[in-house]
């Protein structure tokens, strides 16, 4: 059987970067079950409510949604359970001191299969005021506006 090499995204989770200003990315390993792993080979999955946070000195994955596998029977997973993420205890430890700060959260940004295995990018995250959203959608349009005059005057059109 030849061994899946590469990587495979399943879920992303764009508002996320819209929504928060994000400080570090951390790559975690996800405790799954079998149905749960062929579902997200199907492609199913959505991070959007998902959150992490540090419990009894381990980091849990809250909130996202693996939807139950079509052919799955009677011992079929719950979709939004909460699942153990797999760090190294020196990371675990980084990422509880820094949930105790006020206003930092931990939330999934992408999720995905790296050779074979189920891995989730979780950010630690500072949440944006909406003048701070309508600043950074104002300096993107901004900045595309300019490079669309560049281009422009590059080839010489004049409209």
């Amino acid at each position: 059987m030849v061994k899946e090499v590469g990587r495979k995204l399943i879920a992303q989770n764009k508002k996320a970067r819209h929504d928060y200003s994000i400080e570090d990315v951390y790559e975690c390993g996800i405790v799954l079950t079998g149905t749960e792993v062929k579902s997200l080979r199907a492609g199913r999955a959505s991070l959007i409510d998902g959150y992490a946070h540090v419990s009894n000195g381990e980091l849990w994955l809250s909130g996202v949604h693996i939807p139950e596998y079509t052919e799955g029977t009677w011992n079929n997973h719950t979709p939004r359970r909460e699942r153990k993420l797999l760090v190294h205890l020196q990371e675990l430890r980084r990422l509880h001191a820094l949930t105790k700060e006020g206003g930092i959260t931990l939330i999934p940004l992408q999720l995905y299969f790296k050779d074979g295995k189920a891995k989730i990018e979780v950010a630690v995250a500072r949440g944006k005021k909406a003048h701070d959203k309508r600043a950074a959608l104002k300096e993107r349009q901004d900045s595309r506006e300019v490079e669309r005059e560049v281009s422009r005057r590059k080839t010489g059109k004049d409209f």
